[in-house]
């Protein structure tokens, strides 16, 4: 097991720059204490229980400064959530090397994904079946539920089962599906990555694998570091913040496959 101060050193740093930009930061969570030396059935369990403190500090900050729908929220958060229970419940029936490989796959794409440029979506509304038409304020979104509600059950399940956030994969969706403003989608996901941190958390708590003495003091470190970066992200723009994180990502990925190949964990 790798020591506590260098964990909260290392998540502190993670949740400012992943909150920055709507990312829960589970992949870099699992990432970083598999790599330190801890089980990857612990990490994925120690990774929720982060993604939660610092997710919900965000959270509080962006709701403050009205950067978040809640409608969004709440029906992509549900969709999210019912699945990430599903995926951590299910996650012991996999081995940690197996769980390491499918986690690398998807590091990969998301890192991929937050290489691309981005694309606003429909702003007038839809009055086909399968189109979700919201207008706040004086935004428009339109989600394309055909497509949205697939990907965001898919995006749960698979996050709930390797300890991840899925925010690499809601905020493109939410900017290039519905239409909706970076700094907006980057709030909401926020708020969203709690609700399926909690049910990701609990399934996997439930076949044990918690380990309080390491994620207690890292979550506090999550907590501050929320906070932060949550309140750097309303005065800065995102996007070469993306690019970073996506290459950070794609790196991550690669010393996760390796890892994972090599047998350690």
């Amino acid at each position: 097991m790798p020591t506590t101060a260098l964990v909260v050193f290392v998540i502190f740093a993670l949740s400012v720059v992943m909150i920055m930009s709507g990312r829960g930061g589970g992949n870099f969570y699992v990432a970083a204490l598999v790599l330190l030396g801890t089980p990857m059935h612990t990490a994925s369990t120690t990774s929720q229980f982060i993604l939660l403190a610092s997710a919900l500090s965000g959270a509080l900050i962006f709701g403050k400064a009205k950067t978040l729908s809640w409608r969004l929220a709440l029906f992509f958060g549900g969709l999210n959530a019912s699945m990430a229970f599903i995926g951590g419940f299910t996650a012991h029936l996999f081995t940690g090397v197996t769980l390491k490989v499918a986690l690398s796959i998807l590091l990969f794409i998301a890192g991929v994904a937050m290489l691309l440029p981005e694309r606003g979506g429909r702003k007038t509304a839809n009055p086909h079946p399968g189109f979700w038409n919201l207008t706040e304020g004086e935004d428009t979104y339109v989600v394309d539920l055909r497509v949205a509600v697939p990907l965001t059950l898919a995006t749960g399940f698979f996050s709930g089962m390797v300890g991840i956030s899925g925010g690499s994969f809601l905020v493109p969706l939410m900017v290039v599906g519905c239409g909706v403003p970076v700094r907006v989608a980057v709030g909401t996901a926020t708020a969203m990555l709690a609700a399926t941190a909690l049910a990701g958390f609990s399934g996997n708590a439930l076949h044990g694998g918690f380990s309080p003495a390491l994620a207690i003091p890292a979550a506090v470190a999550a907590v501050v570091g929320g906070i932060l970066g949550s309140k750097v992200a309303l005065k800065t723009k995102p996007q070469s913040l993306k690019t970073i994180s996506g290459m950070l990502t794609i790196i991550a990925a690669i010393l996760m496959l390796v890892n994972a190949l090599s047998g350690q964990g």
